[in-house]
């Protein structure tokens, strides 16, 4: 049921009525739960069916995040109010009506520690003004209180044997409401398409590999992530092992009761200390095992998982420059590389004919953004292309002039690109001073549009849109101008092979 007027639409779904808001042409519903409240016993539980209620739910205002601390980046710096009531979503839509419109659900990045759905730059307001599209964002459990793998610290708890997954099952839990109650939003459930950046991109490719989401999307977008950051249930089991002797190894009643902010410190002393964190992968990342994913997602994908799925995928040129790496030194850029692998020298070689007498930390930034982001999504496409799957690359150049030009084309540079939002607070912060680059905004949202309306992103500004296979290896690349590039970089592809 849909009662609309001019101030206020109101819709019936599934838990009760809410009460959204009109603005900018669109309309708007926030912080409407998907789950039960992951607290008390539901700590460290599965999602749990939303708890219906029985007056109009006011859904005119952003909720909170997941429980999260600020870390030391440009995008999670500034404190955000949280609670542990977080399994929330929102909805913009063209209007509330029986209409099927395509639906996006967007999942936000953030190293599965910090992020939120309800944030400016991902506002889908141009997607469902200029494009008809209906646009979800969803919170989901980050950190230990959504990936710690408790399984085998308290083996006789059933509940905790899928608690490495706990939030990406907060995903799938999403996903199951959008299937229950878009329609009643103008959306159509049998057109949905999955999207994330970063962490969110890791996520959907988990997705794609699990055989629980089977009929939750039908199309997928990985920005600057793929399927090579997750843990083994061994590497989990031990992080949980860490995380515990930091609280005292409590009984599962005391970390049931203890305070959020006592989890989220000894989450973070244990990040601190962890030594996989120069390889891309921090503690309380998912761990595969168990009915979600029974093994790693690069090995289902491999395996024809999500073959069926059409995929958007691609990085951006110097993704690893968000966390100063092209201020690095030379022997802190040597310390950094031979972390990565044990033949520096030739990979600087092959890197440097590209770039040139660069500054050495803009070498480790091009090479570490390839280990980290680059290879695992050439790596996803390649796996795909036995099965005839279609698969769209692009690569993401477009250089930031802000922080004297040490960012590049750095990691999370696209997300206002492709949601339009050039506009919102702080995105000016990021891409510089000068000209707004609104063209080129224009032009991505435009093909991320067309991508989840019919699954290919051929527009009539970039022209035919090639699928990605081993002969070509086709990728758009977005710049000031567009285009198709081939086989980019392709001696530098080759260094990773069996390495990456």
């Amino acid at each position: 049921m849909s009662l609309t007027s001019q101030e206020d639409p109101i819709v019936e779904i599934h838990s009760g009525l809410l009460k959204g808001r009109n603005r900018h042409g669109v309309q708007s519903f926030f912080d409407i739960p998907y789950a039960a409240p992951p607290t008390g016993e539901l700590r460290f539980a599965p999602p749990k069916s939303p708890i219906p209620w029985d007056e109009i739910r006011d859904a005119q205002r952003p909720g909170k995040a997941a429980p999260q601390l600020p870390g030391e980046g440009l995008t999670n710096r500034i404190p955000v109010p949280w609670d542990e009531d977080c399994l929330r979503l929102n909805v913009t839509t063209p209007n509330a009506d029986n209409k099927k419109r395509p639906v996006y659900v967007w999942i936000h990045g953030g190293g599965y520690l910090s992020g939120q759905g309800a944030i400016p730059w991902y506002d889908g307001t141009s997607f469902a003004a200029d494009h008809d599209i209906v646009t979800v964002s969803i919170n989901y459990r980050l950190g230990a209180l959504g990936f710690c793998n408790l399984a085998s610290s308290f083996p006789k708890e059933n509940i905790l044997a899928s608690s490495g997954l706990h939030g990406t099952m907060d995903q799938i839990a999403a996903l199951e409401w959008v299937q229950e109650n878009i329609s009643v939003f103008g959306g159509d459930p049998e057109k949905v398409t999955i999207g994330g950046e970063s962490a969110g991109a890791f996520s959907v490719c988990n997705l794609l590999a699990s055989p629980a989401t089977d009929g939750l999307f039908h199309q997928a977008i990985a920005q600057s992530g793929a399927a090579h950051h997750i843990h083994s249930p061994e590497d989990s089991a031990a992080i949980a092992d860490s995380f515990l002797a930091e609280l005292d190894n409590p009984s599962l009643d005391e970390l049931r009761s203890l305070p959020v902010s006592k989890i989220l410190e000894a989450q973070h002393r244990v990040i601190d200390n962890d030594g996989n964190r120069d390889f891309g992968v921090d503690a309380f990342y998912p761990s595969w095992g168990g009915e979600v994913l029974p093994r790693p997602p690069s090995e289902l994908i491999s395996e024809s998982a999500g073959s069926h799925i059409p995929l958007l995928i691609g990085t951006n040129e110097d993704e690893m420059s968000l966390w100063g790496i092209t201020s690095f030194d030379d022997e802190t850029t040597e310390r950094y590389i031979q972390r990565i692998t044990k033949n520096s020298e030739n990979f600087k070689s092959v890197y440097k004919k590209r770039l040139g007498e660069v500054q050495p930390g803009w070498l480790g930034c091009a090479i570490s953004s390839d280990w980290v982001f680059r290879i695992p999504a050439v790596r996803v496409a390649e796996s795909r292309e036995a099965f005839d799957s279609k698969t769209f690359m692009y690569k993401f150049s477009w250089d930031s002039t802000a922080f004297d030009g040490q960012l590049g084309a750095a990691h999370a540079l696209e997300i206002p690109f492709t949601f339009n939002v050039l506009d919102r607070p702080g995105v000016t912060l990021f891409i510089g001073e000068g000209p707004r680059p609104d063209a080129l905004a224009r032009t991505m949202h435009d093909a991320w549009a067309t991508f989840i309306k019919v699954g290919n992103p051929s527009t009539e500004k970039l022209g035919e849109w090639p699928i990605y296979d081993s002969e070509t290896r086709t990728v758009m690349n977005f710049d000031d101008e567009c285009s198709l590039l081939f086989d980019p970089e392709a001696e530098e592809r080759m260094l990773w092979h069996q390495l990456r």
